[in-house]
């Protein structure tokens, strides 16, 4: 197994420490794992000057290097990044990515009209659908001037928030979303499958099946394992279900990352 979105004590909403994290990893038996701890220039407004939701690189990658070697025998320990995006914010986050010799790079939005997706206060005064499609229009705009990932995270998060009802349908915003996927195909990127919507009791994964489902029909093949655990004993969590899921689907491979390329896993071989 290998899970490509772990967060750290280096993440601004994670107490957990970084070996901590290791050995559940380890004692979940995973064979692979990435870090992939919060870099989100202006969360929710705060400013660029503002080191909120950010993180010492140099810092980071010391302390990774050092577990590493630490429990090489043990499990394959990759350096990745979750990266906050905005509009205005993404040539910073590329001078990240070109700086330091990442792994793996996740392309996620938690920030909306300088407003955090967490807080209500991004709904007010909105419609369901009309706050769905202006994330959706910040992830299309997101992936047609921003190249300096490997997977788009949690494609659909807008649907964890809000405290609407019901989750809008896709039919609601297939165009856009459909636009997404095909520019992401297009760029050689891909999707993570994140079990956090299982946590959060959303009843699906993030994205929803139906997303899945799409990236799938338009040739989409480079698809990730995340927990986005922020503490360790959801590290793996729900991943022989998501390797069946995705099987059933029609993906035959699951992907890790090295050096930014991506790395292609029978799904057959880890059924067995």
């Amino acid at each position: 197994m290998f899970d490509f979105h772990v967060h750290t004590d280096f993440s601004e909403d994670s107490s957990a420490k970084m070996e901590d994290v290791i050995k559940g990893a380890i004692k979940a038996g995973l064979k692979e794992m990435c870090f992939t701890d919060h870099m989100d220039y202006d969360f929710g407004g705060v400013g660029l000057d503002s080191d909120y939701f950010l993180f010492d690189i140099e810092e980071y990658f010391a302390q990774i290097a050092n577990y590493k070697e630490k429990y090489k025998d043990d499990i394959s320990i990759k350096i990745g990044i979750e990266l906050g995006l905005q509009p205005h914010i993404l040539e910073l986050c590329s001078k990240d990515i070109q700086s330091y010799p990442f792994d793996f790079a996740i392309a996620s939005i938690h920030t909306l009209e300088r407003i955090d997706l967490v807080s209500k206060k991004y709904f007010e005064n909105k419609t369901q659908k009309q706050a769905y499609e202006i994330y959706f229009k910040d992830l299309l705009y997101i992936v047609n001037n921003f190249n300096d990932y490997n997977v788009l995270g949690h494609v659909d998060i807008i649907k964890r928030y809000g405290g609407y009802d019901s989750i809008l349908p896709l039919s609601e915003y297939y165009d856009i979303v459909e636009a997404i996927l095909k520019k992401a195909i297009e760029n050689g990127k891909g999707i993570e499958i994140n079990t956090s919507g299982i946590r959060y009791k959303l009843g699906d994964y993030h994205p929803s099946q139906d997303i899945v489902k799409l990236y799938h029909q338009l040739g989409g093949e480079i698809i990730t394992m995340a927990s986005d655990a922020h503490s360790p004993q959801y590290i793996g969590y729900d991943f022989k279900n998501v390797l069946n899921y995705l099987k059933d689907i029609g993906f035959k491979y699951i992907n890790s990352f090295d050096k930014m390329n991506p790395v292609f896993h029978k799904i057959d071989d880890l059924l067995i």
